[in-house]
Formats: C-alpha cells, sequence, structure tokens
C-alpha cells in the first residue's frame, strides 16, 4: 500500500475470472489479475501479459503521467478503437507489482 496526503492505492492478487471483449473479439481472459484501488477510482482491473492477446494491439503515441503509479503506455486495436488498454512499463517502486501488466477500460467479471 502507499499513501499520500489522503491518496491511497492498494493493490492485491485476484482470483476473479476477468474477461476484456472488444468488437466481438476476445481480446483478454484472465484469473489472475491484480485489483489496484485507488482513491477516488473504481477498482481496476490489471492483467498478466501472458493473459492478453497482445497480438491484436499496436502501441499508441499516448502516454499519461500519474504521480502516483508513474508513465502509462498505451495500446489500440490495430483496426479498431484507439487507447483500449494502459501499462506501465516503468511503475514507481511502491506499484511495482503492476509493471508490464494491462489495464483496460471496459473489463468485464465472468
Amino acid at each position: 500500500m502507499t499513501a499520500t496526503r489522503g491518496h491511497r492505492i492498494e493493490i492485491e492478487q485476484g482470483t476473479d475470472h476477468v474477461r476484456v471483449e472488444i468488437d466481438g473479439r476476445l481480446v483478454a481472459d484472465s484469473r489472475r489479475p491484480l485489483l489496484l484501488r485507488e482513491t477516488g477510482y473504481p477498482v481496476r482491473y490489471y492483467l498478466p501479459p501472458e493473459d492478453v492477446r497482445t497480438d491484436l494491439l499496436t502501441p499508441s503515441e499516448t502516454h499519461t503521467v500519474c504521480p502516483f503509479k508513474g508513465t502509462a503506455s498505451y495500446w489500440s486495436l490495430a483496426d479498431g478503437p484507439e487507447d483500449v488498454v494502459w501499462a506501465y512499463p516503468e511503475p514507481h517502486p511502491e506499484v511495482a507489482r503492476i509493471k508490464d501488466h494491462f489495464c483496460f477500460y471496459e473489463a468485464e467479471l465472468g
């Protein structure tokens, strides 16, 4: 857990079945998500790269900076929506567990 002036981030190993389907294609299927709880945001599921169809993704030019997690890189579907998933290739040490795990805007528990 990391906390700064009322802002908290907690990461725990989950066992929920998480599926990501975009435009009718199964892009991710995992039973090993990391659950990231951050002040002011819904729970986010960070999926191991082995459970994501990275062959369907193309790196984006988009990058955002979070003062608590680091710089996020984004990916788009090769022939579909842009910036559908992000990851932290070099997260801050306090959240190192999410390194290279993918987080989708739309993830369903199944």
